[in-house]
């Protein structure tokens, strides 16, 4: 018989980055998945979002380019998934107010001012690959200027998280 708790379950953050990185996985973008988890000061989920085409856009019809003429790539039509997690939710604007927002790559300018008038306080990222484009630098100026907290995820060890769905 069992007279300890199980010492290998998940932190918090763990938890809330793993949902935001399952969440990705529902991305159809061929080269970039980003997923997000937004949740409540007590640990609550409050919505989670995906990277991909709007609503009523058909996948297949959707320009999944990188690289290439702008109007024929991904960049002017994709929908950012802390702009859909954002969006997603249907509860009172209010409950967004000093929310945390988990997302596996720090969000570009664009989603860093819809975060900002979410009312969200905190970021908590995976990666920053882009760190030094200009995107990326405006966004920590519109975070630091706004009172909005940010800072990468603190793992004590590299995790791989198996899930079997049989």
């Amino acid at each position: 018989m069992k007279t300890e708790k199980r010492k290998d379950y998940l932190q918090w953050d763990e938890y809330f980055m793993a949902i935001a990185k399952l969440s990705a996985m529902r991305s159809k973008d061929p080269s970039t998945q980003v997923g997000t988890c937004i949740v409540s000061n007590d640990n609550r989920i409050l919505s989670i979002g995906y990277n991909g085409a709007p609503n009523g856009y058909d996948d297949d019809k959707f320009p999944w380019a990188r690289e290439g003429q702008n109007l024929e790539t991904k960049y002017p039509y994709v929908c950012h998934s802390e702009m859909n997690a954002i969006l997603n939710y249907r509860g009172s604007k209010k409950d967004l107010e000093n929310a945390k927002l988990y997302v596996d790559l720090f969000p570009c300018n664009e989603c860093a001012k819809i975060i900002i008038q979410s009312g969200i306080k905190k970021i908590i990222y995976l990666s920053d690959k882009y760190a030094n484009t200009e995107g990326t630098i405006a966004s920590k100026k519109l975070f630091d200027e706004c009172g909005v907290k940010y800072e990468k995820i603190q793992l004590k060890n590299k995790r791989e998280i198996h899930i079997n769905l049989e």
